[in-house]
């Protein structure tokens, strides 16, 4: 057998699997689904097709019509932008899709391979419509719904948001009515949010979309300004309204006497779900956003970890490593990493169970390792309780 020379002394081969980024899912996309008029009319835009948006100019191009004199031939797809385009902060980034006549579960079937959608809203629309039936798709904002729930059940976790229509009238019963109107909405997954604005003008579902994706998952959207929307005083919640509705669910826009000037705000922070696990917003997006940061921190580890010692070790590190800095943000304040397959195989073979052999020749037969990580989360104040003791 021929032994290699010497020469060149010294070989260098460069690993870049170091260097390899992890995925990254921006929190605040959303992407707003709506109508425009048939043709040329309705802009650019072919329809059931996302398009990212990043001026007015473009979604006038793409989603209106521009008049001979400068101005611009309104579509509900193109004022629904606009108003996303006034909060402050801003969505992170903005789709439009525009609709193929009334087919919204086309338009939003065009979504599913978006993967960097997190919330999606119908623009200017109330119709709750009907569910898929008889071979049927599902309409207006029951499509969005079964869209939001399917795609997040396939991975792809994202929020709906819908309103109560506007309008509905002032009346003894608005409460009752209000929730009895958008009940099929419900979300047993805390998916869907659903906000009311009686008397609203402008586009309050796309406005509180737009406004929610501006902030990081972990803050609470009670008390966040929502811009682009205007309530005519004789319009706007009396107090046993605003708990009424915020005790259903529904999160109304209202102008606190409390905040100088004039604006709307969110009443409350709640999903449109009946689980109290996941009744709040940043609940179910700090949970989403985790979910994403897992999978896409542990992906490279995948077909690379062995099942020993060294290897689940590497996994726990890793896991810590992904939970470490939003503790350190204080997303969460606490987390713990159990890894059941890793603390049998810290201890000598000749100590194990049978309990412990089967549990390990299990992992190792299925190629499958249990890992539970535990968060502690520590939500924003929503009411503070004040006892007010005078004396002299």
């Amino acid at each position: 057998m021929a032994v290699a020379a010497a020469f060149p002394f010294i070989e260098v081969n460069i690993d870049t699997s170091a260097l390899v980024p992890v995925a990254q899912r921006a929190p605040g996309v959303i992407a707003i689904v709506g109508k425009t008029a048939a043709g040329v009319a309705g802009g650019q835009a072919p329809a059931n097709r996302p398009l990212p948006v990043d001026t007015l100019s473009q979604a006038a191009d793409l989603f209106a019509r521009r008049n001979p004199n400068g101005t611009i031939a309104e579509t509900p797809l193109y004022r629904s932008i606009s108003v996303a385009m006034q909060q402050d902060p801003r969505p992170s980034k903005i789709y439009g899709v525009r609709v193929d006549g009334d087919d919204y579960a086309g338009a939003l079937a065009s979504l599913e391979a978006a993967d960097d959608v997190t919330f999606v809203g119908l623009a200017e629309e109330a119709n709750v419509g009907s569910a898929a039936a008889g071979g049927n798709p599902p309409t207006n904002l029951m499509a969005l719904k079964a869209h939001i729930e399917a795609v997040s059940a396939e991975g792809e976790n994202r929020m709906g948001v819908a309103m109560v229509s506007p309008a509905l009238g002032k009346s003894p019963t608005y409460v009752a009515d209000a929730s009895a109107a958008v009940a099929g909405l419900q979300s047993d997954s805390g998916r869907m949010i659903v906000v009311a604005a009686r008397g609203g003008i402008g586009d309050a579902a796309v406005a509180s979309m737009a406004a929610i994706a501006g902030y990081p998952p972990q803050a609470s959207i009670l008390l966040k300004q929502v811009r682009g929307i205007r309530m005519p005083l004789e319009s706007q919640y009396g107090p046993s309204e605003i708990k009424g509705l915020s005790e259903a669910g529904i999160n109304p826009l209202i102008d606190p006497a409390l905040i100088p000037g004039e604006g709307l705000y969110f009443a409350d922070g709640r999903t449109f779900t009946a689980d109290p696990a996941l009744m709040f917003v940043d609940t179910r997006r700090v949970l989403d956003d985790i979910d994403f940061r897992l999978k896409a921190g542990l992906i490279g580890l995948v077909g690379d970890a062995r099942i020993t010692k060294a290897g689940m070790t590497r996994l726990r590190v890793r896991t810590e490593g992904i939970l470490g800095p939003l503790q350190r943000a204080a997303v969460i304040d606490n987390f713990s990493v159990d890894v059941p397959v890793l603390n049998i195989l810290g201890i000598p073979e000749s100590g194990w169970t049978a309990t412990d052999t089967q549990i390990v020749a299990t992992a190792r037969a299925n190629r499958a390792v249990d890992m539970l990580v535990s968060i502690t989360y520590g939500p924003a104040v929503h009411r503070l309780l004040v006892r007010l003791a005078p004396k002299f």
